[in-house]
């Protein structure tokens, strides 16, 4: 009886423990990035890049695991469940944060309430290319071409940018593509590359490979200005198709368990930005065509406040239908 009390009273002690202790007691072991896509996009990429940096900084072990599927879900629901002990993070995207609200009937986590906010990414552009053989150069072109074809749009997930841009194409702009969805952009853009689906969109280091042997081309990039590593592409607006879904940011994105401490939660946001000044993150980015590293918490909560809403009106107009 007298240990169940020492214990209970160590157990309230503990309860009451100020923030800055908490803190400072952490981290006291391995620290695990669950990312919800697989390898060989930025998602995992960055999640192994910023990880290293905070291991080196922290001094524990940063292990990063891939769960993969329904656009993101399956990756956040095991962050949801996780302890907000900061020992857990999630490295994911905007699919699974903003557009997954109306892609899917019901979700098995809740993107605004379960999740405390760490740093946001800027993903680039995420440019529109096609198999080499199809004999276009622009989107004028391409649709008079897939006209009287079966043409098929790989994505990267259901509701990703990817598929916004494939179901614009057909809602608003004279296209009848099918959407092949894909866990990541990996396997996707071979699928490209080989032929067996004419065209895709998503980043730019992804496509590289491709690019450089020739065996896929690039013929629009979003948003309103040109990427300076394809100066000579121009983006969907200078082709006349200015819908807000052109217009819209990719982002990937670092959170926690809801109730993670604040004193972690702010550390951990710090570091990210430190880690995005790195010489490795530049790198990164520099080969994605990103003009900036990480931001912090703060700045994550304004896109998703006032970005966010743009895009699921996007998403609204095109009338997908929820999974």
């Amino acid at each position: 009886m007298i240990v169940r009390r020492n214990l209970l009273r160590i157990g309230a002690a503990a309860a009451v423990l100020p923030a800055p202790a908490i803190a400072q007691a952490w981290p006291a072991k391995p620290i695990k990035i669950i990312c919800t896509y697989p390898p060989g996009g930025l998602t995992d990429i960055y999640s192994r890049a910023y990880g290293e940096f905070v291991s080196a900084k922290l001094g524990q072990p940063v292990v990063v695991e891939n769960k993969t599927g329904a656009a993101g879900a399956i990756g956040a629901e095991m962050v949801k469940q996780a302890a907000p002990d900061g020992y857990t993070l999630m490295f994911t995207n905007s699919t699974t944060m903003v557009q997954n609200k109306v892609l899917f009937k019901k979700l098995p986590y809740d993107p605004d309430k379960d999740f405390s906010l760490v740093a946001w990414f800027n993903t680039g552009h995420l440019p529109t290319a096609v198999n080499n053989d199809v004999p276009v150069k622009n989107i004028a072109e391409f649709q008079a071409w897939a006209k009287d074809r079966k043409v098929s749009a790989a994505t990267y997930g259901i509701g990703s940018f990817a598929h916004v841009v494939c179901a614009t194409l057909n809602k608003n702009h004279g296209f009848n593509m099918e959407a092949v969805h894909y866990r990541g952009e990996g396997a996707m853009w071979q699928d490209v590359a080989s032929g067996n689906v004419q065209t895709a969109t998503g980043s730019y280091a992804s496509q590289l490979p491709f690019l450089q042997q020739g065996s896929v081309k690039v013929i629009a990039v979003p948003t309103l200005e040109r990427m300076k590593k394809l100066p000579d592409v121009p983006t969907f607006y200078e082709q006349g198709l200015t819908d807000k879904a052109f217009q819209v940011r990719g982002w990937v994105g670092c959170a926690a368990p809801a109730g993670t401490p604040e004193a972690i939660v702010q550390k951990l946001s710090d570091l990210m930005v430190e880690g995005g000044k790195t010489e490795r993150v530049l790198k990164i980015n520099d080969q994605f065509g990103i003009d900036e590293g990480a931001r912090d918490r703060v700045y994550f909560k304004k896109v998703l406040d006032e970005e966010g809403p743009v895009v699921l009106e996007v998403i609204k107009s095109l009338n997908i239908e929820p999974q």
